[in-house]
């Protein structure tokens, strides 16, 4: 089966508050909505970040930027990758996992809901 995957952000990690940020509990981070973004940016400030050895997958989910991909189906997406963290539903709008591939970190990300962003109804166009 082939994976169908469409853009829908890049996540860039922060040290510092941002404007309407949200709260994911599993993961311990704020992020914004991306789909508010004019270049679907994602900021995210981690609660605490854990002493990893640098440059290794689970270092680079902390430290480094990720592309985010929308799949149809989760389990199909992440068949032989190298999960880094979930997968998980962080909201009300789906599930989502953390993969290492090609010496990056990438989110794939199976949405139930494009109208909503942790609760909040959220703007939504195709890239």
């Amino acid at each position: 089966m082939s994976l169908h995957l469409q853009f829908d952000h890049i996540g860039i990690p922060v040290d510092s508050p941002q404007a309407a940020e949200f709260w994911v509990p599993d993961s311990e981070c704020w992020v914004t909505n991306p789909r508010t973004h004019p270049q679907r940016i994602e900021y995210l400030r981690f609660k605490t970040i854990p002493e990893l050895e640098v440059g290794s997958p689970e270092w680079k989910l902390w430290h480094m930027p990720h592309i985010a991909w929308r799949v149809d189906d989760l389990e199909t997406a992440i068949a032989d990758e190298e999960v880094v963290f979930g997968p998980f539903a962080p909201s009300d709008f789906g599930r989502v996992v953390f993969i290492h591939k090609h010496g990056a970190i990438i989110e794939y990300l199976e949405y139930t809901d494009l109208t909503r962003w942790f609760g909040a109804p959220t703007p939504w166009e195709p890239v």
